[in-house]
């Protein structure tokens, strides 16, 4: 089982779902993040990110149902994505989850999860 898999039953959906909302409050404010979203509404992004991260934390699997497999990556390839964009993708994550109570388990597995995910995700130098 992936160990990832454990942070639903640790923090619950609502956590989950106030996570979204608060990323991206993050990425509202973040001109840089806030530029690789060219509609205005960034609800239906924050809904994508909640249902994706419901199914990668052991939840419902809507994400697949309603989108099929996640594949990451390919989803992102249209963007340049170097270290600095990760860290800007990374520190917008980090401030949404110290806005949440999270007890430290919960706290260490989702940050090994992101760290590991931005860090995948770069595509260029």
């Amino acid at each position: 089982m992936n160990p990832f898999q454990s942070i639903y039953e640790l923090v619950g959906e609502n956590t989950i779902r106030q996570l979204a909302t608060y990323f991206y409050e993050e990425v509202a404010m973040n001109a840089e993040l806030r530029k690789r979203y060219p509609e205005e509404d960034l609800k239906p992004a924050e809904r994508r990110l909640y249902l994706f991260l419901l199914q990668v934390f052991g939840g419902p699997q809507t994400y697949s149902e309603e989108r099929g497999h996640p594949r990451l990556r390919m989803r992102h390839l249209n963007w340049k994505i170097d270290g600095t964009m990760r860290n800007h993708w990374l520190n917008a994550m980090l401030a949404a989850m110290d806005r949440l109570s999270l007890e430290p388990e919960a706290r260490e597995l989702m940050l090994g999860y992101f760290v590991k995910v931005a860090n995948h995700m770069i595509n260029h130098e």
